[in-house]
């Protein structure tokens, strides 16, 4: 027999709340009314913590998101939801993952900027719960309302089979309708927990910068946020629908199933799908399957910079930026890339490090002719980083300049420490200075300087969010970038102005046709 205790746990738990446990409310617990029912967070370090909040029903696989059902009694939402479905040792991960968390310095009527975090890990992996995202700090230091969240990632939100199965015409872009949902729920939200729906920033490092270069060329996010900052994080280009139909081809392959099999993905295990995820992408012809937005003339029906900067995010004011040293994240631990000589290097600038169509000997030329007094090691970092990390962002940034539409471009000097000990501003090395959060359990940019960097980078961001300008005390003038004089800001201990930096590297690599790596 069903007792109303059990009616109520079922009912909550299709309703799909982050926990399925309806409470009282004590005196004190700060409560907020959403538009799918009440929820009570707590208080940390005087800000106030909603962490699980679920912008989106249990997800249909393959389907595009739904918002929750409504409940009616509290539920408390003090630990943070479920992560996508993803390779690596990402925790508690689960196909139902459309959560949010939020930290706001008060739920009175403060209409105060929001800062809406989009996290990395290209499109297949991370989540919104890291310490280094944690919003308190942020939160406090601006009087800004602070988001994190979690999204469908990899073949859950971006396998493209719309070509190959009846029903599921919108894969290929369901992680990015995923976002959207979420920025419904905060616009229809926010104001509850003391936030400005007209005052939305996205700002993202990596794969999370690249999502939001995507939503602003998405008819569907018009009008959903009002500025944006990209750290490390580009989308020059979409995936085709035949490149993204090939990789899903060979996703099938290793599973076992033939093309016309594909509907039975449907009801596989998560586990064997994800393992199959692993075979070589047959467009890049190195690395497991790669997976981005695609251009299906559906949810997307342009590149977001190419041919130019999509009209509907021109006037959007926006933050373009990356760090000197990027690939350094990625290769800098490598055995294989220390010691070594100007005979070994070649044999290191392969296809699928460089990311575009260029042999060794004239990158190897070009740089002892640029910087003569580099080791190959520095060479090594520097032109990975100027023909594959960096040139997305130049590309942006260029296309917006050419509009006149507002873009500030920085780049990050200031180093953090590799687990190898090596320094550098490495991919990744500007997230816990734009949180605040130098301190922080996974933050290896910390030290002499880090706290006075992370004050002037975390203040500009809050500052877009704020007014649509990242300009603020703590800074030299920091004036958008126009061509041809390329003005950038780099963030070091010492800030400064400065016109093209590494104007040589940016010149030699114009040369390369350049085409997203991934799409």
């Amino acid at each position: 027999m069903m007792t109303r205790r059990t009616s109520l746990v079922m009912g909550l738990a299709a309703a799909g709340v982050a926990t399925a446990r309806a409470v009282r409310a004590a005196p004190g617990d700060p409560m907020v009314r959403t538009t799918a029912g009440p929820v009570i967070g707590l208080k940390e370090d005087g800000i106030t913590v909603f962490r699980g909040l679920r912008y989106g029903a249990p997800t249909r696989r393959f389907q595009t998101p739904e918002r929750p059902r409504s409940w009616t009694s509290p539920i408390r939402a003090v630990e943070y939801g479920a992560a996508s479905p993803q390779r690596g040792t990402e925790p508690n991960q689960s196909e139902d993952c459309l959560f949010l968390n939020v930290w706001t310095p008060g739920l009175d009527a403060g209409r105060r900027a929001v800062m809406v975090y989009i996290h990395g890990g290209g499109y297949s992996g991370g989540s919104g719960s890291s310490p280094l995202y944690d919003g308190k700090r942020l939160a406090r230091r601006g009087d800004v309302v602070a988001v994190t969240l979690n999204h469908r990632l990899n073949l859950f939100g971006y396998a493209y089979l719309a070509r190959l199965a009846p029903g599921l015409e919108d894969t290929g872009n369901l992680g990015q309708l995923d976002l959207i949902l979420a920025l419904e729920w905060i616009r229809d939200n926010i104001a509850a927990f003391g936030g400005d729906p007209d005052r939305v920033m996205l700002f993202g490092q990596s794969g999370g910068g690249a999502k939001i270069a995507t939503l602003m060329a998405t008819p569907r996010a018009k009008g959903l946020f009002h500025s944006a900052a990209t750290m490390s994080g580009q989308q020059v280009t979409a995936q085709g629908p035949i490149n993204g139909t090939l990789r899903s081809v060979a996703w099938l392959k290793t599973l076992g199933l033939t093309p016309d099999r594909a509907h039975e993905v449907m009801d596989m295990p998560v586990e064997r799908l994800l393992e199959a995820t692993a075979t070589q992408d047959p467009i890049l012809g190195f690395g497991g399957l790669s997976y981005a937005p695609t251009l299906d003339f559906r949810t997307l029906s342009r590149h977001p910079f190419y041919p130019d900067a999509a009209p509907q995010g021109l006037s959007i004011p926006m933050i373009i930026g990356n760090t000197r040293e990027e690939t350094l994240g990625f290769m800098g631990d490598d055995p294989a890339n220390s010691g070594l000589t100007w005979e070994t290097l070649p044999a290191r600038l392969t296809p699928g490090v460089m990311r575009i169509d260029i042999t060794p000997e004239p990158i190897i030329a070009a740089y002892r002719r640029m910087h003569p007094d580099w080791s190959p090691d520095e060479v090594l970092i520097a032109a990975t980083t100027a023909g594959r990390s960096w040139r997305g962002a130049v590309i942006e940034a260029e296309e917006r300049a050419k509009t006149g539409a507002p873009a500030w471009v920085y780049q990050l000097d200031f180093p953090g420490t590799m687990a190898s000990g090596r320094r550098g501003a490495f991919h990744t090395a500007d997230i816990p200075l734009v949180f605040d959060n130098v301190e922080a359990e996974g933050s290896r940019t910390r030290g002499p300087g880090a706290q006075q960097v992370s004050d002037m980078i975390s203040d500009a961001f809050i500052a877009l969010a704020r007014s649509g300008d990242p300009n603020h005390p703590g800074l030299p003038r920091w004036g958008p970038y126009e061509l041809p004089r390329r003005q950038t800001m780099l963030f070091d201990v010492q800030p400064r102005m400065a016109d093209d930096p590494r104007g040589e590297q940016r010149q030699f690599f114009a040369a390369i046709p350049y085409i997203q790596p991934g799409t």
